[in-house]
């Protein structure tokens, strides 16, 4: 059957997803006779909601359908939408997006999107095209027992590397994480030729500045190490023993907010500082917004704890991102290679601005990765439409909606929704953002993977003492496993970076925070997921095909997903098979909950 409208087919538009300013598209749509159109027009929507609109011309008659075109070249950057408004013996008529990027005939309006961005776009392809390993530090690997005095604030540290993470509530009713088992940077350190066995060439950091929780998202003193973590000179070591691995470091910029136990606000008073909460006179005032001094100020969604900041306060921007010494250029001097920014969403587009410019102007090279959990080509977070991609800001995001995607697929089926998924993140985001993408499964903030693969949905729901002693049983684990194997087979053949979360290639389990912040069991590895790991990480490592290659699906329908990565005449095929019968079609053949990759 012929298509109306296709945006992912050449056919209809001249060129395929994002495009730079002052290119020209052809849009060419095929029209049935048989509604009797008098006349169409391509309609056009800017960032700005103004619409304008352009008549198509007629080109010819081919069978049933007349085919009309029109040339139009966007002369600004920014994020378009586009749709075709018929006129019709039967009225009005649209031509609205629908599923796979096939325009059908409507009476209503679902428009396309058309990214604009800058024609010089430039990013480090040394991240995509490479494995990465996240690292939540207080729980990967402690050369030695912390000291048990000499912190701010009051921590307890388990001597026990094994403990289960504390999760119940104080006296107050509060979770404060203040509970350490003293990984450190050291640690990080006498595991560098572990982490690149597994073929990782990029390791991001959860914060490392010093702080007085064991997340260390409630910033203390941005200048200094966490003592617990180690020193500065501790950290340059780790930069220059892992560049010598070939493994770059990224840090977890942490900027929307700080900690009110911080030399800033100090809300306790434990630094030798006049901090924000001490008085108006403070050279860190304006750094916060008070609704009534000193109780009442704004703050992380809402977590007294967290204290927000005035991100365009000159005297803010001037300490993270412009001052010579400032402390963006500090660890990018120091040996870092990039910040991945937490919560950007919540980091208004001229900062990220400004402090993309100040690290590429440090080092050249220099990686700027943002948190978004949605598609980052059309974001809207507080009423405004974000410009992360359009040249200035991010060169990559966190990958949650291949996340999402994957585990739906895996525990659901529906193949198709999987790559509807991913060919729209394709055909929204800049290809050189789009081969950078860090592609996770688990993170910190997510349960870990075996564990969303091997329980039930009635588990999530119970008691935190439940989930705390919670462990997957045998038959249970082996069902897990084959589902995890699949999940990776896809996260680590897919364009981008695959990273892995702490634990995740040994079968650590756990449901959310702090279940899945549990330490890195050393001496009780899982063998089977592990060695897996390792021959997907080598096989990707290896081929240029999987850090390069374009990407083209073969089939999607429901339990089954194959698809082809190729470059310079050369392929590699995966398949993967989540469900209960054998397939065998297109010359692959997949057993129930086998994934296969075909050189």
């Amino acid at each position: 059957m012929q298509s109306v409208f296709n945006s992912r087919n050449i056919k209809f538009k001249s060129l395929y997803g994002v495009i730079s300013k002052n290119e020209t598209i052809d849009f060419t749509v095929y029209i049935p006779r048989g509604i009797g159109t008098k006349n169409i027009k391509i309609c056009i929507i800017d960032c700005d909601e103004k619409e304008t609109s352009f008549s198509m011309n007629w080109i010819r008659i081919e069978k049933e359908f007349d085919i009309y075109k029109v040339s139009h070249k966007f002369n600004n950057i920014g994020i378009f939408w586009y749709y075709f408004k018929l006129d019709t013996f039967f009225g009005t008529k649209f031509i609205s997006k629908g599923f796979l990027g096939e325009g059908y005939i409507s009476d209503n309006i679902i428009a396309y999107q058309q990214t604009v961005i800058e024609e010089k776009y430039k990013n480090p392809s040394w991240f995509g095209e490479g494995i990465t390993y996240n690292i939540f530090p207080d729980r990967f690997n402690r050369s030695k027992m912390p000291e048990k005095t000499g912190y701010k604030g009051e921590r307890i540290i388990h001597e026990n590397w094994n403990d289960l993470p504390e999760y119940k509530p104080d006296e107050k009713g509060e979770i404060l994480n203040i509970d350490f088992f003293g990984g450190d940077l050291k640690g990080i350190e006498e595991k560098l030729d572990y982490l690149k066995e597994l073929g990782v060439t990029t390791i991001y950091l959860n914060p490392i500045f010093e702080a007085c929780s064991n997340h260390r998202y409630n910033t203390g003193d941005y200048e200094k190490i966490d003592p617990m973590l180690g020193t500065e000179k501790d950290f340059v070591n780790l930069c220059k023993k892992a560049k010598s691995k070939k493994i770059n470091i990224i840090l977890d910029g942490v900027f929307s907010h700080t900690g009110f136990n911080s030399k800033y606000f100090n809300g306790r008073g434990l630094y030798n500082s006049v901090g924000a909460y001490q008085s108006k006179k403070s050279k860190y005032f304006k750094w916060y917004n008070f609704k009534n001094w000193n109780d009442e100020y704004s703050s992380w969604w809402g977590i007294y704890t967290l204290p927000q900041v005035n991100e365009m306060e000159p005297s803010f921007i001037n300490y993270i991102i412009k001052n010579k010494n400032s402390i963006l250029r500090k660890w990018l001097n120091l040996g870092a290679s990039g910040y991945r920014l937490d919560v950007a969403d919540e980091l208004p587009d001229k900062f990220i601005e400004e402090l993309t410019k100040a690290c590429k102007e440090t080092k050249e090279d220099a990686l700027v990765l943002g948190e978004v959990w949605e598609d980052a080509s059309n974001k809207i977070s507080y009423g405004e439409r974000r410009k992360y991609f359009l040249g200035k800001e991010l060169d990559s995001v966190m990958n949650y909606p291949l996340r999402d995607a994957t585990i739906s697929f895996i525990k659901n089926g529906c193949a198709e929704n999987f790559m509807e998924t991913m060919e729209n993140i394709r055909e929204n985001y800049p290809k050189n953002v789009y081969y950078n993408l860090m592609n996770i499964i688990g993170t910190h903030d997510t349960p870990r993977i075996l564990t969303v693969f091997g329980t039930e949905d009635y588990e999530w729901n119970e008691s935190k003492d439940y989930k705390a002693n919670h462990s997957i049983n045998n038959k249970k684990l082996e069902y897990a496993k084959k589902l995890l194997k699949l999940a990776v087979t896809i996260q680590f053949t897919m364009p981008g970076s695959p990273c892995i979360y702490y634990g995740d290639e040994i079968g650590t389990q756990g449901f959310e925070d702090p279940f899945n912040r549990k330490t890195f069991d050393w001496d009780s590895k899982n063998t089977d997921i592990l060695e897996f790991y390792k021959n997907v990480g080598k096989l990707r490592s290896e081929n240029e095909i999987l850090k390069k290659g374009d990407i083209n699906y073969i089939y999607a329908k429901g339990d089954i997903l194959i698809y082809e990565r190729s470059l310079n005449d050369k392929s590699i095929k995966i398949g993967i098979n989540r469900g209960n019968k054998t397939f065998n079609k297109f010359g692959i053949k997949l057993e129930p909950l086998q994934s296969i990759i075909i050189l």
